[in-house]
């Protein structure tokens, strides 16, 4: 459930509360990518994001997939899991809310109680941000109608920084140095600062 949840998080900026109520209605597989559609939003504007055959996600998206029990009543897409099975329970807000801090654990993050539900949607648009996207694919993906938010991820984007950083001191832009963090190695490097807990990000380079 950790990895799905962490996927389509960060794929679809999510709110913990939209992933809640996704059901196996709202996600449609065909085949080389996933269609997931969220109807119900903030700004009561549909919206529609695709997960793409990157890794090996769709893989466990599938196979996490194929664990629900047949006889579940309900449609609701994430389930409890109980001695290493799948129950019919769906799980709830603050359940989902923790993937954030669970994985910050496991790669031995400081202070994992700052890595909040919120951390996947602030994850996607920061790499949206950092990739050069501009503001208003930034607002259509997370469903923000106001800019305000949406150039606050620019204005700080790590990237953005960089060719600022460049331009100010040699008259030039030059790539940025990126530096990521692999949710499925547990070793980190020294020399990264995880202390500012609103900028974090994670790679979703998720193995099986």
């Amino acid at each position: 459930m950790i990895k799905v949840g962490l996927i389509l998080g960060i794929a679809g900026a999510c709110r913990t509360d939209k992933l809640v109520n996704l059901t196996v209605d709202d996600i449609e597989d065909v085949g080389t990518s996933l269609i997931v559609r969220i109807p119900n939003t903030n700004t009561n504007i549909p919206r529609i994001f695709v997960v793409t055959d990157v890794g090996n996600m769709l893989e466990l998206f599938r196979k996490y997939l194929s664990l629900r029990p047949p006889h579940v009543k309900h449609k609701c897409l994430f389930l409890y899991y109980k001695a290493g099975k799948c129950s019919s329970q769906p799980v709830g807000k603050n359940t989902v809310g923790k993937i954030p801090s669970v994985v910050a654990s496991y790669l031995k993050l400081p202070d994992v109680a700052c890595y909040t539900g919120h951390c996947l949607r602030r994850s996607s648009a920061t790499l949206l941000a950092d990739a050069g996207v501009d503001i208003t694919t930034i607002k259509r993906h997370a469903g923000w109608k106001s800019t305000t938010v949406a150039e606050g991820y620019v204005e700080n984007s790590i990237e953005n920084k960089t060719k600022i950083a460049n331009q100010v001191l040699v008259g030039t832009t030059t790539s940025a140095i990126t530096k990521t963090v692999n949710v499925s190695e547990s070793n980190i490097p020294s020399n990264i600062n995880f202390e500012n807990c609103t900028n974090v990000t994670f790679n979703l380079n998720v193995n099986k």
